[in-house]
């Protein structure tokens, strides 16, 4: 492992219980577990699965109208959101193409903002730049981990701990004391099962993932499933499925654009890219992102070209993520291909090995999700 890897405050916990450590957006993280990618993945959709996020950034925005200044940067209604409520968004180019997506909580005097690893510098830096001459301050928080317990026994495993977290619904957040301490609650998650995001200091990090992993009802969970769970969930990973050139409708994200920031509502545009990301509102965008369930058991993973035709003819497509679904017991995939072969249904031909293979655009998500409305 290389020596410039940052690593998490689980770190000891993680070699102690014999996870395969691997890089991961600059740091030392366990991509599994001794009970493998398979089995980590089933334990998470019938039991509760615990993932060290650690990695990701946790930024708090404090001052006047903080609300509406981050809606300059995001197309999601901030200002909106109610307190102790939390909901996606992204951050957009002036292309209209996303620069990173991210979790937006209102706590009241501030805003808690959860941001990927990968792109937490380049984010801090964007609102630090745009933020900080309307008076709001940005501060990147150390010395917190980020813990995800996921899974339909999540309720169950973490109000043995605080009963409280049974009062809260999907979306909702909280500051609740575990093992002692107060930690930043979320019920959220990345995996499309009920579940909660916990922000805790990290001296308190390693006794809090012990005193869940004591439960029979909980297992470590690695990068490995998480991104099989994902993928199963329809969940885009930035970088793969959505980038600086994906549009949000492209990415037919559209859901998380509020009717006060489309065209017509009273707080329209005003964010990057917002003369694109309307006008696409209204008419489409050209590509659209689709699930796709490949013919046979052979997974089609990021990269393949995908065509219209069994022979013959140019690439219309390519998959962006892919991989074995272990609920749906085969090969998904995501990926983008035109509007008009988007369609449930469609047969279009990803390529592997020379070979052009059958594979049908398919609905999303592959599995029904079990959040706690």
């Amino acid at each position: 492992m290389g020596d410039d890897l940052k690593t998490t405050a689980l770190n000891d916990l993680h070699v102690g219980l014999g996870a395969k450590m691997v890089p991961f957006a600059g740091y030392s993280m366990p991509v599994q577990y001794p009970a493998g990618v398979l089995k980590e993945h089933q334990h998470t959709r019938a039991s509760a699965g615990l993932f060290d996020v650690s990695h990701m950034g946790q930024v708090i925005l404090r001052g006047p109208d903080v609300a509406l200044a981050l809606e300059s940067l995001v197309p999601v209604s901030v200002a909106g959101l109610a307190e102790n409520r939390q909901r996606y968004g992204f951050f957009t180019n002036d292309q209209g193409g996303i620069e990173d997506d991210l979790m937006i909580a209102n706590r009241g005097d501030h805003l808690f903002v959860v941001v990927n690893a990968a792109c937490k510098d380049a984010d801090l830096a964007h609102m630090k730049s745009h933020l900080e001459p309307t008076g709001v301050s940005v501060e990147m928080i150390e010395g917190r981990a980020l813990l995800a317990l996921q899974g339909p026994k999540s309720e169950e495993a973490l109000a043995k701990l605080n009963p409280a977290v049974s009062d809260m619904r999907f979306m909702d957040v909280a500051t609740l004391t575990l093992v002692g301490v107060d930690c930043w609650v979320s019920r959220s998650g990345y995996t499309g099962e009920d579940g909660y995001e916990i922000s805790v200091p990290e001296e308190a990090a390693q006794e809090l993932a012990k005193a869940l992993l004591e439960d029979e009802l909980v297992l470590p969970i690695g990068l490995g499933a998480r991104d099989s769970l994902r993928l199963e969930a329809g969940l885009c990973l930035y970088g793969h499925d959505i980038d600086t050139d994906t549009t949000p409708v492209a990415a037919k994200l559209q859901w998380a654009i509020q009717k006060v920031r489309r065209a017509e509502g009273e707080r329209a545009g005003g964010f990057p890219g917002a003369e694109t990301i309307l006008s696409e509102l209204q008419d489409g965008a050209t590509q659209a992102r689709v699930g796709l369930r490949p013919e046979g058991r052979a997974p089609m993973r990021e990269g393949v070209a995908l065509f219209a035709e069994s022979e013959g003819g140019e690439a219309i497509g390519r998959v962006t993520s892919g991989g074995f679904g272990p609920t749906v017991g085969g090969p998904v995939a995501m990926g983008y291909v035109p509007s008009d072969k988007s369609e449930p249904g469609t047969v279009l031909y990803g390529e592997l090995r020379g070979k052009r293979q059958p594979v049908q655009v398919a609905a999303l998500p592959f599995v029904k999700p079990g959040f706690k409305r």
